[in-house]
């Protein structure tokens, strides 16, 4: 279980798919495909290559009717929990689940009247279905921008508490709620609200976060800041990228966060006039070829034989270079000596007997 932040109501559990959510169990990943959802075979690749990087839940955008026709297909050839993206066509979300969709994305407010809302509401109670109100703050509703002037916490708070009570009003509350932006303020400061005024679990996520670097590194600060008071259940790192891309994302920020022991904890120093080997390209050919690695283990790229072992001695293995030759050491004790050249891969040989 984890430790429950400042901000953070324990929030209680639903259970999408094999995946349960809220309640304290590990914070899980999310991706969404790009590959066009009735387009069966292009779908379950890009999510079998999604599932292989660490993707534990899945969405997919349901824009017509081949599109939900396609959900079951998809459900039988995959091994995750399956969610349906769905906006304001109500049919769209039965059709889903009656395919067998593990959770519905879609906003009650915006699908018209109430027997619509109760009809939704209806078939994911009996089927066992969550549903995810997705709060954005590019669309937020336009009674409640008039009230507030702009977009801001307040106003996602409200909103999600509007579509809430609709689904409230029918008898079904197995409900999960996400509040982003593109702002990291304005997220951080809604998902602080709605974590202190309600237990529903919360997915949480900077929308339209941007390319692969710049995407990253609000995500970092976004959800990392989020994860590191307690906030949140379940994540997606949105980036203008391949998805898999979100999936390696979210891993690094989870264990950096201390929140997933499995996977290699890569430390490498920032290097200074010491340095007497090209030790950046080490570094970042050791991160690429480690990616999927599962192993619980710190490994360290040192710059200098002085003080690198012992700077890194918590590590489970390492490297320090030296000019023309390296250390290879374990928990801060020297192996052996090793040409510069054969650094990589002396040290990938030692990884593999841990």
């Amino acid at each position: 279980m984890r430790e429950k932040g400042a901000y953070e109501n324990m929030s209680k559990q639903i259970q999408v798919g094999s995946v349960a959510v809220g309640g304290g169990v590990p914070v899980s990943i999310q991706s969404m495909c790009n590959t066009p959802t009735q387009d069966v075979a292009a779908t379950v690749s890009q999510i079998l290559r999604l599932e292989k990087a660490g993707c534990e839940i899945i969405r997919v955008a349901v824009p017509d009717q081949d599109a939900a026709r396609a959900v079951g297909e998809i459900k039988r050839r995959i091994h995750i929990p399956l969610v349906c993206d769905i906006h304001f066509d109500y049919k769209l979300a039965l059709l889903c689940a009656e395919q067998g969709a593990d959770k519905i994305r879609i906003n009650p407010g915006n699908i018209g009247s109430k027997d619509r809302v109760r009809a939704v509401a209806d078939a994911c109670r009996e089927r066992g279905i969550p549903i995810r109100i997705g709060v954005n703050g590019g669309s937020l509703e336009k009674d409640i921008l008039a009230k507030y002037g702009h977009v801001c916490p307040e106003a996602m708070v409200e909103s999600a508490f509007g579509h809430i009570r609709l689904l409230n009003k029918f008898d079904f509350d197995d409900i999960c709620v996400s509040l982003k932006s593109s702002s990291v303020p304005i997220t951080m400061k809604a998902y602080q609200l709605m974590s202190r005024e309600s237990d529903y679990p919360l997915h949480i996520g900077v929308t339209e976060a941007g390319t692969v670097r710049m995407g990253t590194l609000k995500s970092a600060v976004g959800i990392g800041g989020l994860l590191a008071l307690g906030v949140g259940d379940t994540m997606r790192v949105s980036l203008s990228a391949d998805p898999v891309e979100e999936v390696y994302a979210a891993k690094r920020i989870l264990r950096a966060c201390g929140l997933r022991r499995s996977g290699v904890n890569l430390i490498s120093c920032p290097t200074c006039g010491r340095t007497a080997y090209d030790m950046i390209p080490l570094a970042e050919e050791l991160e690429r070829r480690l990616e999927d690695c599962d192993k619980p283990i710190t490994v360290a790229v040192m710059g200098c034989v002085v003080n690198g072992p012992g700077e890194a001695s918590a590590a489970d293995i390492g490297v320090a270079g030296g000019k023309g030759e390296g250390l290879i050491f374990r928990h801060g004790e020297v192996l052996y000596k090793v040409a510069q050249e054969k650094l990589l891969d002396a040290l990938l040989e030692e990884i593999e007997k841990l």
